[in-house]
């Protein structure tokens, strides 16, 4: 089994809100992603899609997109983006799942997933504080958000029976930086647990040029944004 990440697919094929008008390398990008997966993935991979999944806005308007994600070869751990507006309680999602047989898509919220060598944690994020718009109803999401992913992680410590030997990789939406690239509390947590990867989407286009990537203190921070690495879901080194 081989570990992927691919973020912010930005599915439309239940609404209609296609990604074209965001400029040209965004041209077909449904087939381009279909077209990069199959080459790439196989059915006994995994591939982690953090956030922005589909444009719908109710969970019934999803499902043509989950419906040709979970036709795409592997299992696939899903986290919610800033647009994941369909998403509601894990409970409800998985029933949704479980109602229409996609049967290779799990849900990543509050809980984590031992994959082969690693154990996936994470949480969607937020903006950080040091944004030039980080408020006051920004800094609560921001807190809970952190809760969120040590809850997250706290799961790999049960799951592997204290600290684990596997590599632990926290997916994210957001940046876990701010826009000047200074470190967020997100960071100091990773930290805490040991973290050895982090993949985080959201960023397009200009906002590409904000990106961190690298090991920073022994962490390894990738950008996933599907436009990012040309719709090809990246193999991640887990070993």
């Amino acid at each position: 089994m081989a570990l992927f990440a691919i973020s912010d697919l930005h599915l439309a094929l239940g609404v209609n809100k296609p990604m074209d008008m965001f400029g040209g390398n965004w041209a077909n990008y449904m087939s381009r992603i279909k077209e990069e997966w199959e080459k790439t993935v196989t059915d006994s991979d995994c591939v982690i899609i953090p956030g922005d999944i589909s444009w719908a806005t109710y969970l019934e308007q999803s499902y043509e997109d989950f419906k040709f994600i979970n036709a795409l070869p592997g299992e696939k751990i899903i986290l919610k983006g800033n647009h994941d507006y369909w998403w509601t309680t894990l409970r409800k999602l998985d029933v949704f799942m479980q109602e229409n047989n996609f049967i290779s898509v799990n849900f990543l919220h509050n809980n984590c997933y031992e994959v082969e060598n690693a154990v996936i944690c994470g949480t969607r994020g937020w903006k950080c504080p040091g944004d030039e718009d980080f408020g006051e109803e920004d800094n609560k999401i921001f807190r809970r958000e952190l809760q969120r992913l040590e809850l997250s992680l706290k799961c790999a410590a049960r799951v592997s029976g204290g600290i684990t030997a596997k590599k632990i990789v926290v997916a994210m939406h957001y940046m876990p930086f701010n826009n000047r690239k200074e470190p967020s509390d997100f960071v100091e947590i990773m930290k805490k647990y040991d973290v050895k990867m982090c993949l985080y989407g959201h960023l397009h286009g200009e906002g590409i040029r904000n990106a961190v990537e690298g090991v920073i203190n022994g962490i390894g921070y990738r950008l996933v944004s599907a436009d990012y690495l040309d719709f090809r879901p990246l193999k991640l080194d887990v070993a």
